[in-house]
């Protein structure tokens, strides 16, 4: 029997995020963030067959696949021109799956302000300090990005 100590299960790649509008978002992400423009590849199923199973999303495919830095964090943002993205970000983070990007700050209120500039929404309604200062804002397309400060 193999434990997971034993087999070699890879080091962490990335994590994706499906985008509605990639230069918004980029503004969010690299000018409110931080996160600096990486590789980036503009996909299609003709060129690479199979991509639309492998995506879990009807053919015809074409989407930009652009990646983003910021230190060891690399994001891949995935923007579809075919098929139509559906579906929305998580509401709550009792929901399963992804549910937040988290960044400690020194200000919560002043990167808040800083990131609506660029599209982000704050929601007021997750302010607390519960031994450290927490609040959320949503990127763009509604994503969850967690402020916290100590």
């Amino acid at each position: 029997m193999i434990t997971v100590k034993e087999m070699d299960t890879g080091e962490f790649s990335h994590l994706g995020i499906c985008v509605s509008d990639l230069e918004q978002s980029l503004k969010f992400y690299c000018d409110g963030l931080g996160f600096a423009v990486a590789e980036g590849y503009d996909l299609t199923d003709e060129l690479m067959p199979g991509l639309a199973n492998a995506l879990e999303v009807s053919s015809p495919v074409e989407l930009r696949s652009q990646m983003i830095v910021r230190g060891d964090l690399k994001v891949e943002l995935l923007a579809y021109s075919e098929p139509a993205v559906t579906g929305s970000p998580s509401g709550s983070r009792g929901q399963l799956g992804y549910t937040h990007l988290n960044f400690i700050v020194d200000d919560v209120d002043a990167v808040a302000k800083h990131l609506a500039k660029f599209g982000g929404t704050i929601l007021e309604h997750t302010d607390t300090s519960a031994g450290v200062r927490i609040l959320f804002i949503t990127d763009p397309d509604g994503t969850r990005i967690e402020l916290m400060s100590t």
